[in-house]
């Protein structure tokens, strides 16, 4: 489980939560017409703009934002390096018994394993990134969707909190209810769009992005063992992809 998405969240909810129970009545946050508005007009616009594959489709890619695991990648990369060794010593055959903890890592291992072109294997895995990035990104649209809808039903639940409002004026008892309606949906707009699918869709985009450059370690990393580079060789290929102070760290690391 992604800690860091579970902090934020409970954080950024129980705040506003306490702001609101330490007023002098909580309940006034509480409008079922408001919430109706907002989240009836927000999810009817996604299934609109979306299939019903891709709306569903989306509740599995939002996981990845709690439970996705990306494997370290200077982790990722010592794997790599040791098996080019193990390769260099033995044979690219050898890998074939090697238990690899990472799913796509293990895939290219095995399409090199087979005997499969270089070329291929680039495409193959290639490939699949792409395909990785798209469902990613999809996910990621519906949620940046669902954060601009939210508001703009907020507004529409105004609109109609402020008709109800003026044409009831000579009753003032209906005043304030429709005029709670006319703010609390604006408040629920925000809320949903700030607090919960914006975050949720950089989230995604942020993992898209960790994720797909540790794939590209990965079809780096098999490729050099295939073509037979050097361990010291591959493991300064691979080492490009990390930042600064994770190559000072490794760097280190190996002096010592």
């Amino acid at each position: 489980m992604d800690i860091s998405t579970v902090i934020g969240l409970v954080i950024g909810t129980a705040l506003v939560v306490v702001a609101i129970v330490i007023g002098d009545d909580p309940q006034i946050f509480l409008d079922s017409k408001s919430a109706l508005i907002v989240v009836g007009g927000t999810l009817g616009v996604t299934f609109i703009k979306n299939s019903l594959n891709r709306v569903f489709g989306t509740i599995a890619v939002v996981k990845n934002a709690f439970f996705g695991k990306v494997t370290p990648i200077d982790s990722l990369i010592e794997t790599i390096v040791e098996l080019s060794r193990k390769a260099r010593r033995e044979s690219l055959l050898s890998l074939e018994k090697v238990e690899i903890e990472d799913p796509f890592l293990a895939k290219a291992v095995r399409l090199a394993v087979d005997g499969m072109e270089p070329a291929a294997i680039r495409t193959v895995l290639e490939t699949e990134v792409s395909f990785l990035q798209q469902r990613h990104k999809i996910g990621a649209d519906i949620l940046d969707g669902m954060a601009s809808s939210a508001p703009a039903f907020g507004m529409v639940g105004t609109l109609i909190g402020l008709v109800q409002m003026l044409a009831s004026m000579e009753d003032p008892s209906t005043i304030g209810p429709s005029m709670a309606v006319a703010i609390l949906t604006t408040l629920y707009g925000a809320l949903i769009a700030n607090l919960f699918c914006q975050p949720l869709a950089e989230k995604l985009k942020n993992r898209s992005r960790e994720e797909v450059n540790t794939r590209l370690v990965v079809v780096q990393g098999v490729l050099s063992i295939v073509e037979g580079d050097h361990p010291a060789s591959v493991e300064q290929k691979l080492a490009a992809y990390l930042d600064p102070k994770m190559r000072k760290d490794a760097d280190q690391k190996k002096a010592a």
